[in-house]
């Protein structure tokens, strides 16, 4: 099994920014799928963004559309969320996923389609 090692997140007040980053050891950006989820105290675990080599562009949950980007690290198997303009909302563990499978669609944001999660991330924002 891959390890996927996550870092950041932390406390910030509502309108802030932090940063995640993580780390797929033996993946790389076009040999794996790797995504963002969240999971707020007592809700599901929702996708936030995800980068599928078999789908056009990274994905993106509406509520962070704009807020949020993913972009490359320094090394090429991590993976960095940019977070801005937090909102309460956000407030959740962050956890960072990825699997050696290459599909694209609507399953690149499903969280079954991932074999290898992070430690989780706590993120909370502040009003």
């Amino acid at each position: 099994q891959v390890r996927v090692v996550q870092s950041g997140g932390g406390s910030v007040q509502a309108g802030g920014s932090l940063r995640l980053s993580c780390g797929a050891n033996g993946y790389t950006y076009n040999s794996a799928s790797m995504a963002w989820f969240r999971e707020a105290p007592g809700g599901k675990r929702e996708a936030v963004t995800a980068t599928c080599p078999g789908s056009d562009a990274t994905y993106y949950a509406d509520s962070v559309k704009g807020r949020f980007t993913l972009s490359r690290g320094n090394s090429e198997n991590t993976l960095i969320l940019q977070m801005n303009s937090l909102k309460p909302e956000d407030t959740a563990i962050y956890y960072c996923a990825a699997t050696p499978d290459t599909l694209g669609g609507a399953i690149c944001a499903r969280s079954s389609f991932y074999d290898d999660w992070g430690q989780g991330t706590q993120v909370t924002v502040s009003s």
